[in-house]
Order: C-alpha cells, then structure tokens, then sequence
C-alpha cells in the first residue's frame, strides 16, 4: 500500500513538470473604465504564483507572468476575474511543454486538444483555452457546434479544458 502512495505523486509531478504555464493573457469583457481593470488587477495579484500583471487597456487585455514552479489551473485566472465582478472574453496560456507529443483529442493530464493536429511540443507553446466560461457566451454556442465530435467538450467537465494550439 505504501509503495503506491509514493508512486502517485511522483507521477504526478512528472506532469506538472511536462506542462506548466508561464503567462497567461486575458480579455475581459464587461469593463467601463480604469477602475474596473483595478478591479482585476488586484484580485490578479491576490495569487502567490503571480509575478506581475500588465494591463491593457484599449484591448481590456491582463498579462500575466507566473513564477517558476506553478501549480496553477486556469480556473484560477477565471476566478479571480469573475471574483472581480467581470468575465473572461478569452484566455490564451502560454505553456512550457518537454517533449509531449499532442494530437486530436488526446488528453494530457488535465487538457485535451482539440481541433489539433499531431505534433511534438517542447517549449513555451501558445493555446487558447476553448471551454465555456472562456470564451465568450456568443463563440461558445458556436463551437458547441463546430465541436460535437468531441464528446468531453458540450459537458461541463470542471478542472478538464479543451485547447487548440495557436
């Protein structure tokens, strides 16, 4: 019984150490003014992972840089925006992969790509998250659509996120 305790997050770590992300940028929608991007910015801050947060504002766009070492999820960032009082328009993850072969649906810890074609990724890699709650409620529905193939993406499968590399 021990032994697969030890097993376990060893596992898990070789994981996380294939795929954390280093930036994350986010478009949210519903600002009226600075003090609406204030408003995200602080709770942005709020995360210990966070290194520093750059904002601009003619595209409601957050930049956010990570420390090294993360655990984070995107739910974190989606959090914290709506915890805000706003919403994610889109969120755009910049990943550093080691060697992880991707492709077409294929599942990668607690990501599956989607609309992608087979390749092998090793560094910082560009995704765009595609899940509900991500993108906003317009393209959603469209890629309900575009999407039913795949049979993860129409359900809510909270803490599993659907990617497409860009």
């Amino acid at each position: 019984m021990k032994k697969t305790s030890l097993v376990i997050p060893s596992f898990v770590f070789a994981i996380i150490a294939n795929a954390q992300i280093t930036k994350v940028e986010i478009m949210a929608t519903g600002l009226t003014c600075s003090m609406c991007s204030n408003a995200i910015n602080k709770q942005l801050k709020t995360i210990d992972e966070v290194e520093n947060v750059d904002i601009d504002l003619n595209k409601n766009l957050f930049i956010v840089r990570l420390k090294n070492n993360n655990t984070l999820s995107p739910k974190m960032f989606k959090d914290k925006v709506e915890k805000a009082g706003f919403f994610v328009g889109s969120m755009v993850l910049f990943i550093n992969f080691r060697n992880q072969t991707v492709e077409d649906n294929k599942q990668i810890d607690k990501y599956i790509f989607i609309d992608t074609k087979a390749q092998t990724l090793n560094g910082v890699a560009k995704v765009r998250v595609l899940d509900k709650g991500y993108v906003t409620t317009k393209e959603h529905k469209k890629l309900v659509k575009s999407f039913a193939k795949y049979t993860t993406y129409s359900k809510d499968n909270e803490g599993i996120f659907h990617l497409k590399t860009i």
